[in-house]
C-alpha cells in the first residue's frame, strides 16, 4: 500500500538533449559494429588491432583497426548509458566532442604512416573526427540550455 507521500515511479519523456546522447551513442555503436564486418569494410582481411599500417578501410574510406572499432563500441555503449539521465548524457556529448576534438587534432599532427599513429586514422577520419566533435559540443550546449530547470517541491 503506498501512502501519500509514495507515488510510482512516474517515466519522464526524454528531454532533446538525452535523445542527442542516444543518438550518437547508437552511431558510435552501429560504426564499430560495422567496422568488424567484412565486405563493409574494405581490406578486412589487412586490418590490425593497434598500428598504423591497418589497411582496413571501412566503406572503402576510414581506417580503422580491432582498436579503433572498439573505441567506436564502447563509446557507443556510454552515450546509450549516459542517456538515461540529462547531467550524464550533456556531460556524453560536450566531453565526448572534446575528445573527438583531441582526436581529430591528433589526426592531422601526427603523420599518417608514423608510428605514433597507434590508433590508424587518415584525413577521411580527421574530417569526420571533427565534425562529430562540433554536432556533439553545439548539441550539448545547445540542447543543455534548453533543459527546463526540475520544479521544486515545498512542504
Amino acid at each position: 500500500m503506498l501512502n501519500q507521500r509514495q507515488s510510482p515511479a512516474v517515466r519522464r519523456p526524454r528531454t532533446g538533449l538525452q535523445r542527442a546522447a542516444l543518438v550518437a551513442g547508437a552511431v558510435f555503436l552501429v560504426v564499430g559494429t560495422l567496422g568488424f564486418v567484412p565486405g563493409v569494410t574494405a581490406g578486412y582481411d589487412a586490418s590490425t588491432f593497434a598500428a598504423h599500417h591497418s589497411g582496413a578501410l571501412l566503406f572503402g574510406v576510414f581506417q580503422v583497426s580491432g582498436l579503433h572499432n572498439t573505441v567506436h563500441l564502447l563509446f557507443g555503449a556510454a552515450g546509450l548509458i549516459c542517456a538515461r539521465a540529462v547531467p550524464a548524457a550533456a556531460g556524453y556529448l560536450v566531453c565526448g566532442g572534446l575528445l573527438y576534438l583531441a582526436l581529430a587534432i591528433y589526426g592531422y599532427v601526427v603523420p599518417q604512416h608514423s608510428t605514433a599513429n597507434f590508433m590508424p586514422v587518415n584525413p577521411a577520419d580527421d574530417v569526420l573526427h571533427l565534425v562529430f566533435s562540433v554536432a556533439m559540443i553545439v548539441s550539448g550546449l545547445v540542447l543543455a540550455s534548453r533543459v527546463p530547470e526540475p520544479a521544486t517541491r515545498e512542504g
